[in-house]
């Protein structure tokens, strides 16, 4: 059987080069073309030795067209920056394309939200009413349904499958909500810039944006709705000295006396048909190195009965589930594959 032939705009980031990983045994897409302006005329395994025997390595690399693009694939991924993708995605969907962004541009639903926080003019806010968030654990019929989908952000996902379930059965006061969030240094991106310097990373542990980080409004954003109001949390980043990974340690007030037993049914029972989202066993907490390089959250629960605080802690890979493998998910319910398909992935451990 032919496979479905799809395309990556943006292929040397670290989200490009996690999308080439996943779609080089993917049993039913093919990617077909693949772009990148400065490295146009280069072989993928030119660029990325690892994909030697793999077939996919010979594919050639050339310059973003969306005439190319259309006429060639069915779906695309954007993994270019933000402000770049909203015209790629527009001259793509004129051009009769299915595109997953995994950038911001589609992510938040008020161009006037998004503008102030990225200090970018949203050009095309036309598109944002027909934009799905990408979470399949929240959004999957809709994706299903979507030509144009926004990849959510890594900490985002975290946070959110961390919070749903407590918010949508009412568990949890909606205000002072604080989101403490540690992340890998390919979180930044592939870009050089002396903060991510090995020398500047390695053996030390910071914050970074405190109180003003770019996912904030995203994870409000999809909070407010699962609680049904307008709800603020305190979202605090840190960046830790390991390659990938987001753990995520999220400090809330039960509205009510409550028991571990109680809270960790609540959260069986909502993941119970979500095939990545491993409630662990009373006593257990996550770690980012049981997620590594899957599509699994890993959700630890502790109800701390001295202050009166239940603690979610969720663990995952910050580039596969938190961008490239969460964004072929969607792809596979956009062209209605299974969800899994090419994402049966174990973790990798050493």
């Amino acid at each position: 059987m032919s496979k479905i032939p799809v395309g990556l705009v943006g292929v040397t980031g670290y989200t490009g080069m996690e999308l080439v990983r996943l779609l080089a045994r993917h049993p039913a897409l093919e990617l077909v073309r693949a772009t990148s302006r400065a490295e146009a005329g280069k072989t993928l395994v030119e660029l990325y030795p690892h994909l030697q025997g793999l077939g996919i390595g010979e594919l050639s690399v050339t310059e973003p067209d969306a005439g190319s693009l259309a006429a060639s694939c069915r779906l695309v991924f954007l993994a270019v920056p933000h402000g770049a993708a909203m015209g790629y995605a527009a001259d793509l969907l004129s051009a009769g394309l299915k595109v997953v962004d995994l950038s911001a541009d589609f992510r938040l639903t008020d161009p006037g939200v998004y503008e102030s926080w990225y200090a970018v003019e949203h050009r095309h806010p036309e598109l944002l009413e027909q934009a799905v968030y990408g979470l399949p654990e929240r959004y999957a019929d809709r994706i299903a349904a979507a030509t144009l989908v926004a990849n959510p952000g890594c900490y985002p996902t975290s946070v959110i499958l961390g919070l749903a379930p407590a918010l949508a059965k009412g568990l949890v006061e909606t205000d002072g909500i604080v989101a403490d969030s540690k992340s890998g240094a390919s979180g930044a991106g592939r870009k050089a810039q002396t903060g991510m310097l090995f020398c500047e990373v390695h053996d030390t542990f910071k914050a970074y944006n405190l109180g003003k980080h770019r996912h904030t409004p995203e994870i409000e954003q999809e909070l407010s709705k699962i609680a049904g109001t307008d709800l603020m949390l305190s979202f605090n980043p840190h960046l830790v000295p390991i390659d990938r990974g987001i753990l995520s340690t999220i400090y809330t007030r039960p509205v009510k006396p409550t028991t571990l037993d109680e809270v960790h049914n609540v959260y069986t029972t909502h993941y119970a048909q979500s095939p990545w989202v491993r409630v662990l066993p009373k006593g257990k907490l996550p770690e980012t190195r049981f997620v590594r390089g899957t599509m699994f959250c890993d959700i630890g629960l502790v109800l701390d009965g001295r202050t009166g605080r239940l603690v979610i802690v969720t663990a995952i890979d910050n580039l596969c589930r938190g961008a490239s493998g969460q964004a072929l998910a969607c792809a596979n319910l956009m062209l209605g594959l299974p969800l899994e398909a090419g994402l049966d992935l174990a973790p990798l451990v050493p």
